[in-house]
């Protein structure tokens, strides 16, 4: 014998069935559009990271590895990136 009840859902279905297709949809287009600057900082941010081989394998060039560009730039690039993800997630469309 079970003593579960039914729980009824906030919304029946004719109400779900008369919601327009906007309503559905969980981002709007603008979501999207920050969504994609959100990633093309991050891909910005990751392209100044990358590099730094040396020609020689025998020298260490500090300067090309400890460069402002790959220790200060892209990581702020990258993180700025990840804080536009998260607004684009967040904004509520109108």
């Amino acid at each position: 014998m079970s003593t579960a009840k039914k729980v009824a859902p906030s919304a029946s279905k004719k109400e779900i069935a008369h919601q327009s297709p906007e309503e559905n949809i969980l981002f709007s287009k603008e979501n999207y559009k920050w969504m994609v600057i959100g990633l093309i900082i991050m891909t910005i941010g990751f392209f100044l990271m990358a590099g730094g081989k040396s020609p020689d394998p025998n020298v260490f060039n500090d300067s090309q590895i400890y460069s402002f560009r790959r220790i200060t730039l892209a990581p702020i690039l990258i993180v700025g990136g990840l804080v536009v993800e998260i607004f684009a997630i967040i904004k509520k469309s109108k």
